[in-house]
């Protein structure tokens, strides 16, 4: 199995913050803020604009009070933000248009490596950074994504260092993609390194169980080069979900025993123009919405 050169390291020059002044979309600055910070990279904080179709939903009688409320609310927390990014090499972005569309054609055009943003916000507009648009925006972006999700703000951590990372990994391409950014992190903050595969059970007396797990344990091993033990002591953690424990509850328990401040996904590529527009909540969804930490997604096939 493939391996990921220990010497391949993760720059980040350019980060957006992707923001509509929400509390939760709020719990996010801390992390975008440190990285920056600690990267020396240049921090590019978005509003997207609301357009006329997000008034769609009110009376035309409602439209001017909206609209003078929303723009105070955007005064105002642009120049809150600006007054929090003081210090920092920073540019403040307004965009107009759809939430997913506007933040790709700013990863795109500002050459972003890395897209950090709170999974719960949401604004005057209903414009939200949950469900269906969050999942569109990790699975459409270039860059990878780093999420905070509604459980992992109370988590006493200013985003600067990740001690316990958790990668977890089915062995496809597509989740893959991820490792060579967790081992990367892991080197840079000296950190632990868990690597995770949840696997149904298979029914006792169709395979040797012991020698089912230790081949699936040496699998994730030869993932991580031997020199990186020097520096981020991996383990190969293996869990088996049932009928009753979907692998999105295993991976979340398993990050809390563990003690992760940080999870690491690779997801799959939306496929298609409407590929999200029947798409249930996924098992990466799952996992932004519990997670007690942050959760890093790198989109497979294509990604920075």
């Amino acid at each position: 199995m493939q391996t990921v050169e220990s010497t391949q390291r993760i720059a980040l020059k350019n980060i957006l913050f992707a923001t509509d002044f929400s509390p939760c979309s709020s719990a996010a600055l801390p992390y975008a803020f440190a990285l920056a910070r600690k990267y020396e990279a240049t921090l590019h904080a978005a509003y997207v604009m609301p357009n006329d179709a997000d008034l769609l939903f009110m009376t035309p009688e409602n439209w001017p009070t909206a609209m003078v409320e929303e723009d105070r609310r955007i005064k105002l927390g642009i120049e809150d933000l600006e007054q929090k990014l003081q210090g920092l090499s920073h540019k403040l972005l307004t965009p107009k248009g759809k939430v997913v569309d506007a933040l790709i054609q700013i990863i795109e055009e500002r050459d972003i490596d890395l897209l950090v943003l709170g999974t719960h916000g949401r604004s005057g507009f209903e414009r939200l950074f949950l469900g269906s648009v969050a999942e569109e925006i990790f699975r459409r972006a270039p860059c990878p994504v780093l999420s905070v999700g509604p459980h992992a703000s109370a988590k006493l951590n200013d985003g600067s260092e990740f001690k316990n990372i958790l990668f977890a990994t089915d062995f496809s391409e597509e989740s893959l993609a991820a490792l060579p950014y967790a081992i990367s992190l892991a080197e840079e903050d000296q950190a632990q390194l868990s690597l995770l595969h949840v696997v149904e059970e298979p029914a006792a007396g169709i395979v040797d169980l012991d020698a089912f797990k230790s081949s699936l344990l040496f699998r994730l091993d030869e993932l991580v080069p031997p020199e990186a033990e020097l520096w981020c002591h991996p383990e190969s953690l293996l869990e088996f979900g049932h009928q009753f424990s979907r692998p999105a509850e295993r991976i979340v328990e398993t990050a809390a025993n563990h003690q992760a401040d940080l999870i690491v996904l690779g997801v799959r590529p939306v496929l298609g123009k409407f590929g999200l527009a029947t798409h249930m909540a996924s098992t990466t969804a799952e996992i932004l919405t519990w997670a007690a930490c942050p959760v890093l997604t790198v989109r497979g096939g294509g990604s920075k």
